[in-house]
């Protein structure tokens, strides 16, 4: 059986790196678990595999939507699926590399069952985010589904606009959707979570941004204004700018509020990747432990 290596952790831990060489040496290539790399336009932001990273290791899932378009966990799962399938036939083993969570969950265990959203109010809900804020969608939560508000990280617009879609169109809680998943059954799984201490990885995250000001992120998010009140959009190192361009705070508010925000979003990370004890965490530069680890799962599966 054909063996998938995921590799997760933070932001700016180091997962494209690593995983890049890790191709290189078993001849493979990464198939990205990353929900805001797969969006074209938005290099710079997402820190996207550059063209010569890409050049060095085949990357699948990425830049391949428009801003204005939304793809929900199970949908890529469908995706990276139909694409696993083809590339295990020709490698042994392959790398799902990134740090969207429930991507990399619905990949390996599979995901409950939810129904069709009504793009309308995925709409509306992001125009409330915008206007109102995500206090009075937190409220809205509350009252549709008090069971599901208690769990739901409340830090995390995505997380709370993608529950309010379901209870609203479906008009049922969010919550009563939750069943048990079933895995795929056509490979096996490795997880290599990647962690360095909190003061490196928050040095690399403030590091990083001040990279992306210099590589022309304001310039990258200008060009996207026509997308504002799009979900892409309403993410760390975008959202930000909009209050900026309306004179509420300065640049230097602006780059610190970016560092600070992706600081809290490599927090919760490591909050949800620690919940799963699968997974078998080493430092980025521990390249030859992590080899040796899944040159033995290679043989178990021989």
């Amino acid at each position: 059986m054909a063996l998938l290596v995921c590799i997760v952790g933070p932001t700016a831990v180091g997962k494209t790196a690593l995983a890049i060489r890790l191709a290189n040496y078993f001849q493979t290539v990464i198939v990205s678990a990353d929900s805001r790399q797969v969006y074209q336009q938005m290099p710079i932001g997402t820190a996207l595999p550059t063209a010569e990273e890409r050049a060095q290791a085949p990357h699948f899932l990425v830049d391949f939507l428009t801003p204005d378009q939304t793809i929900s966990a199970g949908q890529y799962a469908e995706e990276a699926l139909q694409l696993l399938q083809t590339l295990f036939k020709t490698h042994p083993v392959v790398l799902l590399v990134g740090g969207s969570g429930l991507y990399v969950q619905a990949v390996c265990q599979g995901l409950d069952q939810f129904p069709e959203v009504n793009q309308g109010i995925r709409e509306e809900l992001n125009r409330q985010l915008a206007e109102t804020g995500l206090p009075a969608l937190l409220q809205q939560l509350q009252q549709l589904d008090p069971a599901y508000f208690e769990q739901v990280d409340k830090a995390n617009p995505r997380r709370v606009i993608r529950a309010l879609e379901v209870c609203l169109s479906s008009g049922k809680p969010f919550s009563s959707f939750h069943k048990q998943a079933s895995s795929p059954q056509f490979f096996q799984t490795l997880k290599i979570g990647l962690q360095v201490p909190r003061e490196v990885l928050y040095d690399r995250i403030n590091q990083r941004v001040q990279l992306m000001m210099q590589q022309g992120l304001a310039q990258e998010v200008e060009a996207l204004k026509p997308y504002a009140h799009c979900q892409a959009l309403q993410t760390v190192g975008y959202r930000e700018f909009f209050p900026y361009w309306e004179g509420d705070y300065d640049e230097a508010t602006l780059v610190a509020l970016i560092q600070q925000h992706t600081r809290q979003f490599a927090k919760r990370q490591l909050t949800w990747f620690r919940k799963d004890t699968a997974i078998q965490w080493f430092d980025p530069q521990a390249e030859t432990a992590i080899i040796a680890l899944i040159e033995e799962a290679l043989k178990q599966q021989e």
